[in-house]
């Protein structure tokens, strides 16, 4: 007799949990997950400018896009005159493609560091972050293309004992 009602409270409360508990509470209908609010790493200053900055290899952009006709200026050149390669122009204008803003709006970056593919790469995430600042709509746009993702690839180091970061002095065995 003494288990049956030192079980019947644990018994109640039990219930009572469960209870509160309800099966696809808050969840969409369509069987998607629950969306999340999106980090927006850019921001707008107080003249309506969007900043964003982008990171690639040791390469660092700063990109400020605003209401314009379309020109796009780094480091105070055209983007013909700056990215020599047809590739690098085209994944700059990735982002602006993927959101039908090319054309609509002004676009200033300063980059430094790095080589062309890393700046290039770090323009490429500024422009995206800088968009997403403008019109936070557009996130599942950039997401979709890639253009919000930070590329975490770097340089491996050189260890000691070796020629290079892996490769190792020649081995004789006699």
């Amino acid at each position: 007799m003494v288990n049956e009602t030192s079980e019947a409270p644990v018994a109640v409360a039990e219930q009572d949990a469960v209870a509160g508990l309800t099966l696809g509470q808050g969840a969409p209908a369509d069987g998607a997950a629950p969306a999340e609010a999106p980090v927006i790493r850019g921001r707008i200053d107080k003249f309506g400018v969007a900043m964003g900055t982008g990171r690639r290899k040791t390469a660092v952009a700063r990109v400020r896009i605003r209401k314009g006709n379309g020109a796009l200026t780094v480091n105070g050149r055209t983007l013909d005159e700056f990215f020599c390669i047809g590739r690098d122009r085209e994944l700059v204008l990735g982002p602006l493609r993927a959101t039908n803003y090319e054309g609509q709006v002004d676009v200033w970056v300063r980059v430094r560091g790095g080589g062309t593919t890393g700046q290039a790469g770090a323009v490429v995430l500024g422009i995206a972050r800088a968009l997403q600042a403008l019109d936070p709509g557009l996130h599942p746009k950039l997401a979709e293309g890639g253009f919000l993702t930070r590329d975490g690839r770097m340089v491996e180091r050189k260890k000691y004992g070796r020629k290079k970061a892996r490769k190792s002095f020649q081995f004789s065995k006699r």
